[in-house]
């Protein structure tokens, strides 16, 4: 396995490169002190297995953004990020391969290089806690999406979809036109990029409940004779609230 260290620290940088140099399944430490010497190093042929950037060194974004891009082969580890949720998640949407955090381990590191190197990834709790952070938050950004694009009447039409009603009867119990319904359909499909009726409503399930279907209306609390708030008639008024004969 060839490691190519890129850090602006020269002590840091080779003393990592040393101690890395002495692992059984290390064979080649190469030590790069900023991104020009990285990329000539990427592009001289040699192909690096892993690349370990770390974020401390000046302009980090950038190396880890230029590595990334023009050795697009090689797996990068973004070491030294600092336990925020913020550069947790720029480090992964840069591309990186695996995210080291300022307080993991020697041991963790390892552990980091050798599943990278497999083509896979470990994450620290964390980590992992940003990442899926993440996804729930895009995840809920397509629900809102999803939302904004069916009108109201799409919604109503796939709430008696996913009832079982046929095109059919969802016209007849919409007294719409029988192309009318398949219209509806047809542009749910198409704004929810699936194939089929089923995906759709499978879809649509996953959604906050109001997006199923148009809301219903509550009816208005029943009418109460005029005079206090809660209803009741003052004693005064009791002449008025009495029946005609």
């Amino acid at each position: 396995m060839r490691i190519l260290v890129v850090d602006d620290s020269s002590l840091y940088r080779l003393m990592l490169a040393d101690v890395l140099a002495r692992e059984p399944s290390i064979t080649i430490v190469e030590t790069a002190p900023d991104v020009d010497a990285a990329l000539d190093f990427l592009s001289g042929g040699v192909v690096a297995t892993v690349v370990l950037v770390n974020m401390r060194t000046l302009n980090s974004g950038a190396v880890l953004a230029a590595i990334i891009r023009e050795a697009p082969e090689a797996h990068v580890i973004a070491l030294g990020v600092s336990n925020v949720y913020g550069e947790i998640i720029a480090c992964a949407e840069a591309g990186v391969a695996g995210c080291l955090l300022s307080d993991d381990t020697y041991a963790d590191l390892m552990t980091l290089i050798s599943s990278t190197a497999r083509g896979e990834t470990w994450c620290s709790p964390p980590v992992a806690a940003a990442l899926l952070r993440r996804v729930a938050m895009f995840s809920n950004a397509q629900a809102e999406s999803v939302q904004a694009q069916l009108t109201a009447r799409e919604r109503e039409v796939m709430q008696l979809v996913d009832e079982g009603l046929s095109n059919k009867q969802i016209a007849r119990r919409l007294s719409i036109e029988l192309r009318t319904v398949k219209n509806h359909v047809h542009h749910v499909l198409v704004k929810l990029q699936v194939h089929r009726r089923t995906d759709a409503v499978a879809r649509l399930r996953t959604l906050p409940q109001e997006s199923h279907g148009p809301q219903r209306q509550t009816a208005d609390p029943p009418a109460t004779p005029r005079g206090r708030r809660d209803g009741s008639i003052p004693p005064n008024w009791g002449d008025f609230a009495q029946p005609r004969s």
